[in-house]
């Protein structure tokens, strides 16, 4: 019997869930303070959270068994990260959760744009046509008359 959903696509769809919370707890957590902080502010605390997680679960290595590679790309990744982060509670500072969630979803298309340059995989027409489809919600989501 084939199931439903691949445990990735459980995951990915969890992650939804939370990135939609995020955007609505973010919105009220930003409105009396610098965006700025805010970010330190749930940056620290996501470190907390993943910290105590790291131990519970025993994935803790050494850090010297971390390829440079790695480290480099993961690097690059915490510093995107931030880059984004700084960007979206900004956005939500000053303008409308419905509207900075959607466009900051674009992210969805420049990862298929991106992974097929970068990582060389490979999608369809049909797949094409989906990213274009988000790419054009997201825009009528965002649009304000």
């Amino acid at each position: 019997m084939k199931t439903l959903y691949t445990e990735w696509q459980l995951w990915a769809v969890a992650s939804a869930c939370f990135a939609a919370l995020t955007a609505i707890f973010g919105k009220v957590g930003v409105e009396a303070i610098d965006s700025n902080y805010a970010t330190l502010i749930r940056t620290a605390l996501i470190l907390a959270m993943i910290s105590v997680i790291a131990v519970a679960t025993g994935t803790i290595q050494p850090l010297s068994s971390i390829s440079a590679r790695t480290w480099i790309f993961l690097a690059l990744s915490a510093a995107a990260t931030g880059a984004s982060w700084l960007c979206y509670y900004r956005a939500l500072k000053l303008g409308p959760a419905s509207g900075v969630a959607p466009i900051d979803k674009l992210s969805v298309v420049l990862v298929a744009v991106f992974s097929v340059a970068c990582l060389g995989e490979r999608l369809d027409a049909k797949n094409w046509l989906g990213i274009a489809m988000i790419a054009g919600g997201a825009v009528l989501v965002a649009m304000r008359t």
